[in-house]
């Protein structure tokens, strides 16, 4: 009886932790004006916040990645960018139906179907996705050898998640930085 009390009392301590909120590095722009970070409220529940040293600018109730995502604020503090070093495989299109009698096409030449994935998004202060980079826009089909596969997921950039190398940056003009594996330096304008 008492093991069965305690284990309720534990759980019941346990509860608050798990809904405690999860907050991402705050970033700051390259002026200096502004900061963004993501916080998960609760599983499946985030908001993007980008604040001023006078308090919150704006706060977009989305989930844009996680807390372990790389956030970047624009100057004017209306634009951001998010770079996602673990993403999903792509799943490859479908297969052209089959026509009896006729010899099935050789699967197109170019890069392999978990490639085709996005890596980073530019989203605007209302949610709206401005632009988008895929990994196969970032390395050439010979370099995808250098991406770290995982059984779901693929690890695509130096500096994260164990892979050695310089991690994503904003520089003092304003312009993210990094460096895909077995690439050269990419640069992500606002």
């Amino acid at each position: 009886m008492r093991r069965q009390a305690l284990a309720l009392v534990l759980m019941l301590l346990a509860l608050p932790a798990l809904a405690e909120e999860r907050k991402g590095r705050a970033r700051v722009s390259a002026n200096g004006l502004y900061s963004v970070r993501l916080v998960e409220e609760a599983p499946g529940q985030c908001r993007l916040e980008v604040t001023k040293e006078s308090g919150p600018v704006w706060q977009l109730p989305q989930c844009l990645g996680t807390v372990d995502d790389f956030f970047f604020v624009s100057n004017d503090g209306e634009r951001v960018w998010v770079l996602w070093p673990l993403v999903e495989k792509g799943k490859p299109p479908p297969p052209p139906p089959k026509v009896k009698g006729k010899k099935q096409p050789k699967r197109p030449k170019g890069p392999p179907a978990w490639a085709n994935v996005t890596v980073a998004a530019q989203y605007d202060s209302k949610g709206n996705r401005l632009q988008e980079k895929r990994l196969t826009e970032l390395l050439a089909t010979k370099q995808l050898t250098e991406v770290r596969q995982l059984t779901h997921h693929i690890k695509w950039l130096e500096g994260t998640l164990g892979i050695p190398g310089k991690g994503p940056r904003l520089t003092d003009a304003g312009v993210v930085e990094f460096e895909p594996v077995g690439g050269t330096t990419q640069r992500l304008t606002f």
